[in-house]
């Protein structure tokens, strides 16, 4: 028994000393104990016989006072006997364990006869016990973690299991408690053992102290010179605290990986900068830098690799600026200031340091190519708060890099405000579906066969806040904050539903699949549900493909566009020509439609011609159709028709409306 207590006892040099703080820390938990299991006894009627309570008062009592007479004899007779101190904690283990188990045993006891007030009550003393000792106790984190357990697990696991609901969620908040004693109890026990370190350094501290105080003493004659000794001494000790002072401020606010300043010694010296250009009339520049290419390193390479990169980075941007005035801000964002310069002149810095970034740099035998996107802020032409000019700065880079990665631009009030549309413009995607803010209109496309629709193309509108909002803005949002291949199935299933009420015809409809949509894993299995739910004959459909697709994952697109073809849905590719697709990748792709974008027909009288022979041609050798988009003359319908363009589409015929107006082209009224 000796041995196990040993084993629990706190590994620690100073286990008297803990003795000390436990027993004089719990001298009032034993009154609270005392007063908290008499209120329980005397305080509720119970439905079980007053003696059992009874018994467990006096057993507790006898047990407390017991406790409270072991606590009096070590602090009056055995605290400087430290040969004494594992005896003492294994007294003072067993009494709180056996003090929580008697605990444990009355809850269990007592339980069944419990009124709810009283299962109540009894829970948040218990609970206030447990607080209570995870700092009373906290010298020893077993002991806290045995005491919690036995004192609050038993009531609590009972309670869970119970038929009624109140007394279920006071067993989840004993349970809950529990946990969280535990996990504080940490802290807690890390805490005192600091603090014991620290008084047992102290102590140290103070012996030496008292033996040169003796020394001096004891030797008079050297009084004068033992004085001027110590005198020195005190004033070295001085010195070196706040040189140590200094030094830990100083690693305070550096990263440790790139050894430049961290966000806090950045925001300090900011701040400094700012407050000496409004005093003194001058100017401050804010570079915000964010490299370009940086994780393809990572994901490529390995951080370790990457971590290399980032300090050849803070080395190459030493160059343009002294260390205080450099900061990583986090990642692979660094940010920079220059003092006393122009806004071209900060442009010309910035074109500097991305020239530097972009040059080939070699680690480990690996070659590495990066660049960077920079954005601006001055002070005081962008204001003078330290934190709105680096927003204003991370704003610009952010807004440059969705636009083109690898550039730099300075922060203007054109930027901050697209910003805050498109993060307005973000807030209202996510809700527009449940507000039934979409909906969806219809552009007929034109056989020239025979002069009549074959299909419509569903086009996505929005309107929010009684604004109407461009599809060419709100959709690239959409595709950025994650929300797309949401929106794409609500209108592949709204186009599917409205196309299945167009009854007595064989009108089909044409909807546009993204990217994200298209390479979902379960694209085909929620299309098939979807055709299913409408009833729309799967030969009634048409899904439009950007031909930047091609770029991307060729197997699985292939794959993807096999299943949805042995549906029997239609393939188009849209805006044609406008990306880079091979005649390879055509060839393994099945398709029906080539959709020739709107921009060679606009130019039909120049350049646009060409390529739409050529197109016709390309749709030939493949054996699919062809349509063209934005026809909006009769004299290009006419040449369009000529050529051999199978179908046509654009404002010409009709311009999109709401599937009510489609009337006229549902009964073919041309």
């Amino acid at each position: 028994m000796r041995f196990l207590f040993k084993c629990l006892a706190p590994d620690n040099d100073n286990l008297n000393d803990i003795v000390q703080i436990l027993h004089t820390n719990t001298l009032g938990g034993l009154l609270v104990s005392v007063l908290a299991i008499s209120a329980l006894t005397f305080g509720f009627e119970s439905q079980s016989p007053l003696p059992i309570k009874i018994y467990f008062w006096l057993f507790m009592v006898s047990l407390l006072l017991l406790r409270f007479v072991d606590a009096m004899y070590w602090m009056k007779r055995l605290r400087h006997q430290t040969d004494k101190a594992y005896a003492a904690f294994s007294r003072f283990y067993a009494g709180v364990t056996l003090t929580a188990l008697t605990w444990g045993i009355y809850t269990i006891s007592i339980f069944p006869q419990m009124q709810i007030l009283e299962l109540a009550t009894t829970m948040v003393v218990l609970s206030a016990l447990a607080g209570g000792a995870a700092t009373v106790l906290g010298a020893s984190r077993s002991l806290v973690w045995t005491f919690c357990t036995l004192l609050l697990v038993p009531m609590s696991t009972i309670a869970l299991f119970e038929s009624h609901r109140e007394v279920n969620v006071l067993g989840f908040l004993g349970i809950a408690f529990w946990i969280t004693m535990l996990s504080s109890s940490k802290r807690t026990n890390h805490f005192f053992t600091q603090s014991m370190d620290l008084k047992k350094h102290n102590q140290q501290l103070l012996k030496l102290m008292e033996a040169e105080r003796n020394e001096v003493i004891r030797v008079n004659t050297a009084l004068k010179n033992s004085n001027l000794q110590l005198d020195a001494l005190n004033s070295h000790l001085e010195e070196t605290v706040q040189q140590r002072t200094k030094e830990v401020t100083r690693l305070s606010n550096l990263d440790p990986l790139t050894l430049l300043m961290n966000r806090t010694g950045f925001l300090k010296q900011l701040a400094l900068c700012v407050e000496k250009c409004k005093n003194h009339n001058t100017t401050v520049a804010l570079l915000f830098i964010d490299l370009d290419g940086f994780k393809q390193v990572n994901d490529s390479l390995g951080h370790a690799i990457g971590d290399q990169v980032l300090v050849k980075v803070a080395d190459i941007l030493k160059q343009h600026a002294p260390k205080h005035s450099l900061a990583r801000w986090g990642g692979d964002e660094f940010i920079m200031i220059i003092e006393d310069v122009s806004s071209d002149t900060a442009m010309l810095a910035a074109s500097a340091i991305r020239q530097d970034i972009a040059d080939p740099m070699t680690i480990d035998k690996n070659e590495i190519n990066l660049d960077a996107t920079i954005g601006i802020a001055l002070c005081p032409e962008h204001g003078d708060d330290p934190q709105r000019l680096i927003q204003e700065a991370d704003l610009t880079m952010y807004y440059e890099k969705r636009l083109q990665q690898s550039h730099i631009a300075v922060f203007n009030t054109a930027i901050f405000n697209s910003v805050c549309r498109e993060q307005k413009l973000r807030e209202g995607l996510r809700v527009a579906i449940d507000e039934n803010a979409f909906y969806l209109v219809y552009q007929p496309i034109i056989c020239t066969d025979t002069d009549s629709a074959s299909s419509f193309e569903a086009l996505i509108r929005w309107q929010y806040n009684n604004t109407q909002v461009s599809p060419n803005e709100f959709i690239p949002i959409a595709e950025r904050c994650g929300i797309i291949v949401q929106l794409g199935e609500w209108v592949l299933h709204t186009a599917c539903n409205d196309a299945a009420r167009w009854q007595g015809t064989h009108i089909a409809v044409s909807v546009n699949v993204s990217v994200a949509q298209l390479m979902e894993d379960d694209f085909v299995c929620r299309l098939s549900h979807i055709l299913s739910s409408s009833g729309l004959s799967p030969t009634r459909l048409h899904l439009e493909v950007t031909e930047s697709v091609f770029a991307d994952n060729i197997a699985k697109l292939t794959a993807q566009i096999n299943g949805i073809k042995a549906m029997g849905v239609f393939i188009s590719i849209d805006d044609f020509g406008t990306g880079f697709s091979s005649l390879s990748q055509l060839h393994n792709l099945n398709f029906d439609y080539i959709k020739i974008d709107r921009s060679f027909i606009n130019t039909l009288d120049s350049t646009g011609e060409p390529i739409i022979r050529a197109a016709l041609l390309i749709a030939g050798e493949f054996g699919c159709k062809t349509i063209a988009e934005g026809v909006e003359t009769e004299i290009q319908a006419a040449r369009l028709k000529a050529m051999g363009v199978d179908c046509l589409q654009g404002f010409y015929f009709d311009k999109p409306q709401r599937e009510k107006n489609l009337t006229r082209w549902l009964h073919n009224d041309k």
